[in-house]
């Protein structure tokens, strides 16, 4: 038996679930589950083994990368603003006849700096010549706000699903590189490659939900310190999840740096080779007065930059470095299939059916005793050719007769 269903018996929601997500600090600093490429390489003017090799961003994983059941959590990378004092000082050397950027050879990849943080702000605030700000702002821009130097973190739609939910995100952070006696003492020990050991902090957008605020990528939020929440430090941008950090509020840019990185020269000191370079080095190779911001992100390449970030700024362990909730939009059709007391009350079953192809629904002489009944165990739903487009099944069979009116409510979610 087909019944056709009436318009009013179709009726559409929306539902939302929400999903906690973190990336454990050992994830995010270890080798095994932090993803890099080696899409960018240099040219070598020494010898063909000193190019240098860099990612445009790495990808952190929820386990080891190798293995077939791994999940990519989030993409890191770095971008520098074109107008920064970053890029605009002594590195830079102006722009060629077909507009493109030139740099000394002490700096390495300052153009796909730049391009990366056009490349958010095209996406973000709609025209890459923008400029990001915290607290969040398209309409002035001051210098306390100006977000010159940027770690992005892209989170991917597997966890991310429709959006990040306000006030959800958490960031544990340290602001200050390894500060143990050896380096304080001797600023040429090395503080690139060492886990922080102090100076953690909690970022959250903490607040978000009272200001909300849209860009031309969708609702953003302003992402704070947890110790004082008029320190902005970065946004959150809920629709694309998408955190961007100011990396001169969220570490100590001024403190020294020290250490091996990748250059176009030969190393004479720490232990360099051919295609690396001493930074920071008190004892005369390299710059000895070198520091995180400008120096560091001026020299080195973006797998060092980000190698540097996951492996120190977020230490390592199994305690939670991000965590956030997620958003994911369940649109549903309910259709209401009623059965009145007069309808679905025998089987069309054909095996029911006499010699004659006649439904059998009381048994011969019993006419006065028996009543016509059925067990409901599925419904149908057909489009108006007669196809059948989709089966629900009960979760156990319910009797119909013609003293009961049934009504199956059938969820369509998608």
């Amino acid at each position: 038996m087909i019944k056709l269903i009436a318009p009013d018996d179709v009726k559409t929601s929306t539902s939302y679930l929400n999903q906690l997500v973190d990336a454990l600090q050992e994830n995010i600093s270890g080798s095994a589950t932090r993803r890099t490429y080696d899409v960018f390489v240099t040219s070598s003017f020494i010898v063909s083994t000193a190019a240098i090799t860099s990612s445009l961003f790495q990808t952190i994983y929820d386990q080891d990368f190798t293995l077939a059941t791994a999940n990519e959590v989030f993409d890191m990378t770095i971008g520098l603003y074109a107008s920064s004092s970053t890029v605009t000082g002594s590195s830079f050397q102006g722009v060629d006849s077909t507009g493109k950027l030139l740099f000394s050879s002490q700096s390495l990849m300052m153009r796909e700096k730049v391009s990366l943080y056009q490349e958010f702000a095209q996406v973000l605030l709609g025209d890459k010549n923008l400029q990001f700000t915290s607290p969040f702002t398209l309409t002035t821009t001051s210098v306390a706000a100006a977000i010159d130097e940027a770690l992005f973190i892209n989170f991917k739609r597997l966890f991310a699903r429709d959006k990040i939910k306000p006030e959800t995100f958490a960031m544990r952070f340290y602001t200050t590189a390894s500060l143990d006696q050896t380096t304080d003492l001797y600023p040429n020990k090395p503080n690139v490659n060492v886990t922080s050991t102090s100076g953690s902090v909690i970022f959250s957008d903490v607040g978000a939900a009272s200001s909300t605020q849209y860009a031309y990528g969708g609702q953003v939020g302003n992402i704070v310190s947890t110790e004082n929440s008029t320190n902005n430090v970065g946004l959150m941008f809920y629709d694309q999840g998408i955190a961007i950090l100011d990396l001169k509020k969220i570490i100590s840019g001024t403190q020294h740096v020290s250490g091996v990185i990748g250059g176009l020269s030969y190393g004479t000191y720490l232990n360099a080779t051919a295609n690396q370079v001493i930074i920071g080095d008190a004892a005369g190779s390299g710059n000895p007065n070198a520091k995180f911001i400008p120096d560091f992100l001026v020299s080195g390449s973006i797998d060092d930059i980000v190698k540097h970030i996951a492996s120190c700024r977020f230490s390592s362990g199994s305690d939670t470095a991000i965590t956030f909730q997620n958003i994911t939009n369940i649109n549903s059709t309910l259709v209401f299939c009623r059965a009145t007391a007069d309808e679905f009350n025998y089987s069309t079953n054909p095996t029911a059916a006499d010699t004659n192809g006649r439904l059998t629904v009381i048994d011969t002489g019993q006419e006065d005793t028996q009543r016509t009944f059925s067990f409901i165990t599925s419904v149908g739903l057909y489009d108006t050719a007669g196809d059948l487009l989709a089966v629900a099944k009960l979760s156990r069979p319910i009797e119909k007769n013609d003293e009961k009116d049934l009504t199956v409510r059938v969820r369509l979610d998608f």
